[in-house]
């Protein structure tokens, strides 16, 4: 999402937003404490709740009660007040939970009790956990540590293991029923998925999936706390607003699922698709567990997905678990209420109890992550999309933000997500040269600078005359003193760029960047349009955009594409800039492979003019020992004479060159 407070946005009016507030804010439940003359009242009203039990305050006239007893589905607490103000622990079912607090006077009930409601959100069923045991000869999966149901605990008495649709090859031993389950190694390498489903005997049931992968032949078990899944090496990202295809959204999304496939695309990012205010790009979310109203139905997101994986394409969602709108239910009701409303503390305030904004836009509320059922609502959103649409990993905005109020969020979100589907792909909106976001939870992170939201090569495409010595300096690696793992999210174009790249920096320039966003180290992304050079401000578009844009890159992208799939070397993480004398205008480096005569060198010509480039030696010596090159973007063979032998790069000309 957009983190400048200064940035031309599609908000709606205050008299409007001022006006949807109004009809928002009603009673979510309605939570009485007529209580008929009863000295007890409660504090604050019913409503939803993220957590199988509450904290129960009221307040009480001194001396009027010699006990409370506060009774839910669940069973009775009695408490002697203390002063006037009495706070007990109660705990809730699934549901709907009816809370009754009781005054007793000299063993007899004084007064009708004050009542309210609570509808607890959250499943109540056992937790299916695996544990995992690698050796050489066997691969030992153990449900025993699965967790019995938080609110009514029942015992497990069906443990059902099956293998996930997929596996490079069968597993012996399944499926099974067994509590805890002996494979066999495969003989073929790759990444192994198996999944555990437990039953209670109330026939509540979970699902978590345990992974494992085989590496030369030998099993090898996989951190999931640390480890990244092995397609994000292959990633390509394709970021998707649905409205933008045409007014069908997820529908009009389908339709052009084989162009995307052809183009070499196979991971759909998705913009802001959960329920939001009318008008809005979608950041300003009202509900987290809903679509928004102009994308789609459910029924269309599912076939988009099934269509999707169908072709081998991953789909993953933008999420907002920062904050939400001003016109989400629970704000509303703050509004309303005040203190006595349930989600007070849901929102993060001053101390004088005013709630603070995202960036200091007034009808974005910050959550308060120190709240318990803040930090469950925001996983049990996260996991409803993993669990009921097969997501494949999620996009997450403003990631620094509930890391700013609670650090150690973001470990326990991805155990829990990673328990369900342990190949999620999950991205920091952040930046990639912060080590704390590779350290607590995230696979990937934005190509930004030090400064927040700032991006690495912005400044470098400002320097017309030097962009590629600039870019030299912009182009960020991984360090590997602090994570030799980090994947960088890399761009030309996203929802926070305003104009495309090609609008500002025209098509030849597009091209050489494009040629270079494919070929470097990381998670490279495109966005809606750019294969036909559109040109449009994401936050002011409305409607389709046109797709018979005047600048088609279609074949230079797909080029592009089918090497960084063919060659590994361009999937690699091994990347090395090479000093040339034409500096300024050229950028060089060698993309390595786990064989010298597999390794790719890169040369992008940033400037007009054409350039005769010498061949640095460590790129002869890497490559290039046999005299001959083939440039794979071209199809051409190059013949290299001399001990300082030459390449003509024409102007604005991109080589990618193997060994011949």
């Amino acid at each position: 999402m957009r983190d400048d407070p200064s940035v031309t946005r599609r908000i709606t009016g205050v008299a409007a937003r001022a006006a949807y507030r109004l009809a928002l804010a009603v009673v979510l439940f309605s939570a009485p404490c007529t209580a008929d003359e009863s000295p007890v009242a409660l504090r604050t009203t019913g409503g939803e709740a993220w957590s199988f039990e509450k904290l129960i305050e009221t307040s009480v006239p001194a001396g009027a009660c010699d006990t409370v007893a506060i009774t839910s589905p669940i069973g009775t607490v009695t408490v002697q007040p203390e002063g006037e103000r009495l706070i007990a622990r109660v705990r809730l079912g699934p549901g709907d939970n009816v809370v009754e607090a009781e005054c007793r006077k000299d063993g007899v009930r004084h007064g009708t009790p004050a009542q309210q409601r609570w509808l607890v959100r959250l499943k109540d069923a056992p937790k299916a956990w695996v544990r995992t045991l690698v050796t050489d000869a066997s691969v030992t999966l153990d449900a025993g540590a699965s967790e019995l149901a938080p609110a009514r605990a029942a015992p497990i008495v069906t443990y059902e293991w099956r293998a996930r649709d997929g596996n490079p090859a069968p597993l012996s031993g399944l499926p099974s029923r067994d509590k805890q389950v002996v494979l066999q190694p495969p003989a073929v390498d790759g990444e192994y998925f198996v999944t555990l489903r437990t039953t209670d005997e109330l026939g509540r049931a979970d699902e978590s999936t345990a992974t494992f992968r085989v590496r030369g032949g030998k099993p090898e078990t996989i951190d999931l706390l640390r480890e990244q899944p092995a397609w994000i090496d292959s990633a390509v990202v394709y970021g998707v607003v649905p409205s933008f295809f045409g007014p069908r959204g997820f529908e009009d999304v389908t339709a052009r699922l084989d162009e995307l496939a052809r183009l070499g695309v196979n991971t759909l990012w998705f913009l802001p698709i959960t329920a939001t205010l009318p008008g809005e790009f979608g950041y300003e979310v009202t509900d987290h567990f809903r679509l928004r109203e102009d994308v789609g139905s459910e029924a269309d997101l599912r076939n988009l997905i099934k269509e999707a994986h169908a072709r081998r394409m991953r789909v993953i969602m933008d999420f907002v678990p920062n904050h939400m709108s001003e016109g989400h239910p629970y704000f509303t009701d703050t509004e309303a209420r005040g203190r006595a409303s349930p989600y007070f503390d849901f929102f993060d305030r001053t101390p004088t109890g005013d709630v603070t904004h995202y960036f200091g836009w007034g009808h974005l509320e910050n959550l308060n992550f120190d709240n318990p059922e803040v930090q469950r609502l925001i996983i049990e959103a996260f996991a409803h999309w993993v669990r009921e649409f097969d997501i494949d990993g999620f996009r997450v905005d403003v990631a620094w933000g509930p890391r700013q109020r609670a650090p150690e969020f973001w470990p326990r979100w991805r155990e829990e997500l990673k328990r369900i589907k342990p190949d999620l792909l999950l991205l920091a909106e952040a930046s990639a040269r912060d080590p704390y976001y590779f350290r607590n939870g995230f696979d990937v992170a934005y190509d930004w600078t030090d400064q927040l939201g700032v991006w690495a090569w912005g400044e470098a495409f400002k320097d017309q005359a030097r962009i590629a010595r600039t870019l030299r300096a912009a182009i960020t690696v991984p360090d590997p003193l602090i994570d030799p793992d980090a994947l960088i999210f890399r761009f030309l174009n996203n929802n926070d760029t305003e104009d495309r790249f090609i609008t500002r920096y025209g098509p030849d320039r597009t091209r050489v960047a494009t040629a270079m966003l494919l070929t470097l180290p990381g998670v490279p992304s495109l966005f809606t349009g750019d294969e036909v050079g559109a040109e449009y401000k994401p936050y002011q578009q409305e409607g389709p955009i046109n797709w018979s844009g005047a600048h088609d890159l279609r074949a230079w992208l797909t080029r592009l594409l089918e090497l960084r799939r063919d060659h590994p070397a361009l999937r690699s993480r091994e990347f090395r800039l090479l000093d040339i004398a034409a500096a300024d205008h050229v950028l060089a480096y060698l993309r390595l492979a786990a064989k010298a005569k597999d390794g790719v060198l890169v040369l992008l010509n940033y400037g007009s003019a054409p350039l005769r480039v010498t061949l640095p030696g460590e790129a002869l010596r890497t490559i290039a020992a046999g005299g001959k090159l083939i440039d794979l973007l071209h199809g051409q063979q190059l013949m290299l004479r001399g001990s300082r032998p030459t390449i003509l790069l024409p102007g604005y000309g991109v080589r990618i060159l193997k060994a011949g």
